[in-house]
């Protein structure tokens, strides 16, 4: 049994205009063991948190594992009612109290195209990303370009159809299983944990609510010492939720539920527990039938080993007990479970992008509440319901050892925007995948250019690596985590 969890003192909510604090932070983190040496990033989920933990800008942290977003933080103000839409340039016409006139697309003409062109290679070429796959829709046209390598050694090209790890994403998937059955009657957003899943600290009082929003102020196990040191020891280990959920629970609970924003992979895999309960399958197979399928989606599995359908591109990471880099194509991505353990592709993942975002799945009452935002830890980008919204895009980041993902959709220009990459290695302490994802919206969308914030030197990744990609990544916003 876990042992007892006593509840960290509340903070207060960050009132508007304060200093912003590091994403993820809290009073009770001075408390927490020092992470042991893996990063998960949110870097999946936000970008560098994902499914991982902190880590020093340019290397792994010596602690924790990352998979997650890359850096989500609360801002003083929600989204902005109407976002900027595509535009052939900042200066796109808008109207008397400030909104956009109208939907404008950019056309994706031959000079828009070498423009995309010249800012992924660049990206690819300063960062020294071995390879990436980027998807541009809307509706005037599409962008779908893969550039690098997709193994270093056989010095393979990287094609547009290869399956990818992607990390965090799997927290949409997962919190939109927990959607369907709330759709379907047979659980409520605020029933607490408790109700479903025993030996939860606070588990009478935390709700699924805050669970899919990240505001349960549960320890996020990518962070416990023990777990991220036996992680790096056998990386083809499988971990069973339960395992996972043991090293979360032996550690003090980080604010009482509801009081702030923390990425926590915790919170996502209790999610996917309380999914197998109700569903009365495994997880794997009811978001197959719930999810997988009703999207149309014919390439997304929920793998339980370290099988990788092929095509597949290879993975390198740094998330290694020495900082060196390694192939992490076939480590067991067990970990990250339903925070991060996910494949897929650019094709599967375009679908997904605007179905996330539009709520095909959901009714519409379920699909307010989703994007119904709360703050995060990062400027500009704010929490709903295993979604995020940042500078106008909809969606999520992943991040798990070797690999990156973005898809995000764009509401007011019906734009989707995806993108695979084959490392989760950070260049100046910014996740490569926010980086591709912001030199490609400076081009097509200046109104709204997706950014997370870079970890600031020496010190921890944004928490919007809290993906699900465990971090190994799987971590969304702020601090790495899964």
């Amino acid at each position: 049994m876990p042992n007892r969890v006593t509840t960290a003192r509340a903070t207060t909510p960050r009132r508007p205009g304060a200093a912003p604090r590091r994403p993820g932070a809290t009073r009770a983190a001075a408390a927490r063991p020092a992470p042991a040496a893996v990063a998960l990033a949110l870097a999946g989920l936000l970008a560098s948190a994902g499914c991982s933990g902190g880590s020093s800008a340019g290397s792994p942290a010596a602690g924790a594992v990352t998979a997650v977003p890359a850096a989500l933080s609360p801002s003083a103000s929600g989204p902005s009612a109407s976002a900027t839409l595509l535009s052939p340039s900042p200066t796109t016409p808008t109207t008397s109290s400030g909104g956009s006139a109208g939907p404008t697309a950019l056309p994706l003409t031959p000079d828009v195209t070498a423009r995309l062109d010249t800012a992924v290679q660049r990206v690819l070429t300063e960062a020294s990303v071995p390879g990436v796959i980027v998807n541009l829709s809307t509706p005037q046209g599409e962008y779908l370009k893969a550039f690098g390598v997709s193994d270093k050694v056989a010095g393979t090209a990287m094609v547009t159809g290869l399956n990818m790890r992607i990390g965090s994403e799997t927290k949409t998937f997962t919190v939109t299983g927990l959607l369907r059955l709330v759709d379907q009657g047979k659980a409520g957003l605020d029933d607490p944990i408790g109700k479903y899943v025993s030996g939860v600290p606070n588990g009478d009082t935390i709700t699924l609510r805050q669970l899919s929003d990240m505001r349960s102020g549960l320890f996020s196990y990518t962070q416990d010492e023990d777990f991220v040191a036996a992680l790096q020891a056998d990386p083809q280990r499988s971990f069973t939720p339960d395992q996972l959920l043991a090293y979360a629970f032996k550690h003090p609970v980080n604010f009482a539920p509801g009081a702030e924003f923390d990425y926590s992979n915790t919170n996502t895999v209790l999610i996917g527990k309380v999914i197998e309960k109700l569903g009365g399958q495994p997880l794997g197979e009811f978001l197959k039938k719930e999810v997988f399928d009703p999207a149309d989606l014919g390439r997304t599995v929920f793998p339980t080993t370290n099988a990788f359908p092929q095509p597949h591109s290879q993975g390198y990471t740094n998330q290694t007990a020495d900082g060196t880099i390694a192939d992490a194509t076939d480590w067991n991505p067990s970990w990250g479970w339903a925070a991060g353990a996910m494949i897929s592709d650019q094709a599967d993942m375009k679908k997904w992008a605007k179905v996330l975002a539009t709520g095909t799945l959901l009714t519409p009452q379920t699909q307010a509440q989703r994007l119904q935002p709360q703050p995060s830890a990062v400027p500009d980008t704010w929490y709903g319901l295993g979604v995020f919204y940042n500078h106008g895009w909809i969606g999520h980041n992943g991040s798990l050892p070797g690999y990156q993902t973005v898809v995000v959709y764009l509401p007011s220009a019906q734009a989707s925007l995806v993108v695979l990459l084959n490392t989760d290695i950070t260049y100046k302490g910014s996740a490569p995948s926010t980086l591709f994802a912001k030199a490609i919206t400076e081009v097509v969308s200046p109104g709204n250019v997706y950014d997370l914030p870079a970890a600031p030197a020496g010190g921890d990744e944004p928490s919007a690596t809290a993906d699900a990609s465990v971090s190994t990544s799987v971590t969304p916003p702020a601090p790495s985590t899964a």
